[in-house]
């Protein structure tokens, strides 16, 4: 087994190509060795979508069917998610989206258990920071819908709080843009709620302040 790097020393950034646009970009972080996250993961999961996206939607990392599959939001979250982005009036098919980590973070207990997702380090998150980076480079949305608490301090620092921060424009300076974001709750969390009903409508009504600021 490779000898696992230090955590000072995690970066994507050696694998990042010198140019191009999307394809590119989702060739070589198919063999990214940034961190250990590689190690376990079945595969790197990408972004997905065109690269003319009004809204980038950008969540926290690729869960169990994702890693299996290699494409972003394609479990059950990600089916709430689309029909929380269509009732908000945003169409899922004009939205890129991705996550702030690119491999899946999981605890097995032993061989064909269920893979239980952990939650990335923010070492992990800024190890992926410069995939993000130049996904916006290439896409330069109009707005990005941060999705829960991991993507929200990869986006926005140690001190987001999605609770606080939910529900309206927020104007920052990401990656040397000049961003507008809107931030939610994560889909699974809604999954995962007592009331999910409500959970589900005060996504809606999150995702419905991103479709107003889009126009």
């Amino acid at each position: 087994m490779p000898t696992k790097a230090p955590e000072d020393s995690y970066t994507a950034e050696p694998f990042l190509p010198d140019r191009g646009g999307l394809p590119a970009l989702r060739r070589a972080a198919a063999d990214c060795h940034g961190c250990p996250l590689h190690l376990d993961a079945t595969q790197t999961v990408f972004g997905a979508g065109t690269a003319h996206a009004r809204v980038m939607i950008v969540g926290e990392q690729p869960g169990d069917q994702e890693d299996r599959q290699g494409k972003p939001f394609v479990g059950p979250a990600g089916k709430l998610l689309d029909r929380a982005l269509a009732e908000a009036g945003i169409d899922p098919g004009d939205a890129y989206v991705t996550n702030a980590v690119k491999h899946f973070k999981f605890t097995q207990a032993e061989p064909r258990k269920r893979r239980i997702h952990k939650a990335p380090t923010l070492r992990e998150m800024t190890a992926c920071g410069p995939w993000l980076a130049a996904e916006l480079a290439v896409v330069e949305p109009e707005l990005i819908v941060v999705l829960g608490a991991t993507a929200g301090t990869a986006l926005l620092g140690s001190s987001f709080r999605v609770t606080q921060e939910r529900g309206a424009v927020l104007e920052r300076e990401i990656h040397g843009r000049e961003e507008r974001l809107v931030a939610t709750v994560h889909p699974s969390s809604v999954l995962r709620s007592d009331d999910r009903e409500a959970a589900y409508q005060g996504l809606v009504s999150d995702l419905r302040v991103a479709a107003r600021a889009l126009g």
